[in-house]
C-alpha cells in the first residue's frame, strides 16, 4: 500500500513539474491572436486574446508590447481590436474594463471613454482624428471626437466586427448579421448597402487598398473575400492553411492576415498565396 501511495506521488510530482515547465516554454508563445494593426515604420502590433496583451514584432523578431493581468476588470484583460492613429500611437479595446485605450510614450494605456463601451470589436479613425467604436453589446456605433469628450451614438447596427473608413472619409461598416452586412456611413449617420454579402458567411474585419477595393476576413467560410466597383466578392485566398480567419491590416503593399487556429498564426499575401510572416511563430 505504502509503496503504492509513494509511485502515486511521484508520479502527480511529474505532472506538475511537467506543467510548470510546459508553461514555462510557453510563456513567450503567441496563444490566440485575434487582430492585426501596423505602423508606418514597418511595426506589426498583434492583439493575443489568451496572454492577455499585445505583442510586438519588429524585423521578424516578436517582444510583448503590453501584458495585461489574468485579473479580470484590469486593463487588456480581454483585448479585442487594435488601431494606429495617424501619429503612430496604438490603441486597443477591451472587453473586461469596457474601455478603449491609447498607449503612450512608455507604452501604458491611457483610457479614452470612461467605461463607456460594453464591448468594443472594431475602431476606426476618420481625417479630422474622430475615434469610432463598434459595440458588440449594445448593437451601436459610438464617436468620440478628436478631442476627447463624452460619447455618441452614430448609428444603431448590429454585431459590427468590422470598420474603416474609405478615401472620401466615409464610414464603412460590416456586420456578421443580416441580410446586407456591408454598409456604408455619410458623416451624418445615414447609410447605404455596398454589397449584399453574397457568399459571405461570418465576416470579420475589413480594410481598403489604393484601388478602394474591399476586403474582408470570413471566419466561417475560411476565407479573404475582395470586393471590387461590381460590387462581387470574390475569393482572394481561402482554405488551408486557413481555419478562422479574423484580422487585416496593410503591412505596406502587403496584406496580412490574422487565423488563430492556423499553426501560423500570422501570414501576408503574396501573389495569391499565404506566406506565414517571421516572428509570429
Amino acid at each position: 500500500m505504502q509503496r503504492g501511495m509513494i509511485q502515486v506521488a511521484r508520479f502527480l510530482l511529474v505532472v506538475i513539474l511537467s506543467g510548470i515547465v510546459d508553461s514555462e516554454s510557453r510563456a513567450d508563445d503567441m496563444q490566440y491572436p485575434i487582430d492585426v494593426a501596423t505602423d508606418d515604420k514597418g511595426t506589426i502590433y498583434v492583439a493575443d486574446r489568451t496572454l492577455p496583451g499585445i505583442w510586438q514584432i519588429k524585423d521578424g523578431k516578436r517582444e510583448i508590447y503590453f501584458a495585461g493581468s489574468k485579473k479580470f476588470r484590469t486593463p487588456l484583460n480581454a483585448v479585442r481590436c487594435l488601431l494606429v492613429d495617424a501619429q503612430g500611437r496604438l490603441l486597443a479595446g477591451d472587453s473586461s474594463t469596457r474601455e478603449v485605450y491609447r498607449f503612450d510614450a512608455e507604452k501604458k494605456p491611457v483610457p479614452l471613454t470612461k467605461a463607456g463601451v460594453g464591448i468594443p470589436m472594431a475602431l476606426a479613425l476618420n481625417k479630422a482624428g474622430d475615434l469610432y467604436i463598434s459595440d458588440l453589446e449594445t448593437q451601436r456605433i459610438f464617436k468620440q471626437p478628436a478631442a476627447g469628450g463624452e460619447l455618441t451614438e452614430f448609428a444603431q447596427i448590429a454585431a459590427v466586427r468590422g470598420m474603416t473608413f474609405d478615401a472620401e472619409d466615409r464610414l464603412i461598416a460590416v456586420s456578421c448579421t443580416g441580410k446586407n452586412p456591408i454598409l456604408r456611413f455619410t458623416s451624418d449617420g445615414k447609410s447605404e448597402v455596398l454589397s449584399s454579402g453574397e457568399p459571405l458567411v461570418f465576416p470579420h474585419h475589413v480594410v481598403l487598398d489604393k484601388s478602394q477595393d474591399i476586403f474582408i476576413a470570413d471566419g466561417y467560410a475560411k476565407t479573404i473575400w475582395k470586393i471590387g466597383a461590381d460590387k462581387k466578392a470574390v475569393k482572394l485566398v481561402g482554405g488551408d492553411p486557413l481555419s478562422n480567419p479574423v484580422g487585416l491590416a496593410w503591412l505596406g503593399e502587403k496584406l496580412l492576415v490574422v487565423d488563430p487556429r492556423s499553426k501560423e498564426f500570422l501570414y501576408s499575401v503574396e501573389s495569391d498565396k499565404l506566406v506565414p510572416v517571421p516572428g509570429a511563430r
